[in-house]
């Protein structure tokens, strides 16, 4: 089970988190701090899963960000980073070669893909056409709400003129 999800900058600057375990504030800004501490030190030749409170760390770096994933001590850490590569090439196909600024800009749109990939710390789903279909479903029915939002305030507007 994959107990959270960590997005660090090289600068150790979190730009996502995903809790499904819970804790509490103080110990996810502990969590934060340690990991962040740990992996951004690592050196690139080392290997990326660290032994971490008994639990294993998998990590990749893609670019500038480390994509981090909390698991038990007895999951796979292969399918882990599987699953890191897969959320990253979802990420990739959405934002069209996805940089460090399109996560910080469209962050909701970063934590929808996450939760369709992952339910409750496990996989959900595998197929990246089936993510994008879902994805672009919901793309369109955020702007057909803006457009029913728009239409509303211009009958208003012109209601109070």
């Amino acid at each position: 089970m994959i107990h959270f999800v960590l997005l660090i900058s090289r600068q150790g600057k979190v730009r996502l988190t995903k809790w499904y375990s819970p804790y509490a504030q103080k110990e996810r800004t502990k969590v934060v701090r340690e990991l962040s501490g740990l992996i951004l030190t690592r050196g690139p030749k080392l290997c990326n899963f660290v032994e971490w409170r008994g639990f294993k760390v998998a990590y990749k770096r893609y670019a500038s960000l480390y994509f981090c994933m909390c698991i038990d001590a007895d999951d796979n850490e292969l399918e882990c980073l599987e699953i890191i590569h897969h959320y990253v090439e979802i990420l990739d196909r959405y934002f069209g070669n996805v940089c460090e600024l399109d996560l910080i800009f469209n962050f909701h749109k970063a934590y929808y893909i996450l939760d369709e990939v992952l339910l409750a710390g496990e996989l959900q789903e595998s197929s990246k056409k089936s993510v994008a279909r879902v994805i672009a479903a919901q793309d369109t029915m955020v702007e057909n709400a803006k457009e029913q939002a728009n239409s509303l305030t211009n009958i208003i507007a012109q209601a109070t003129k």
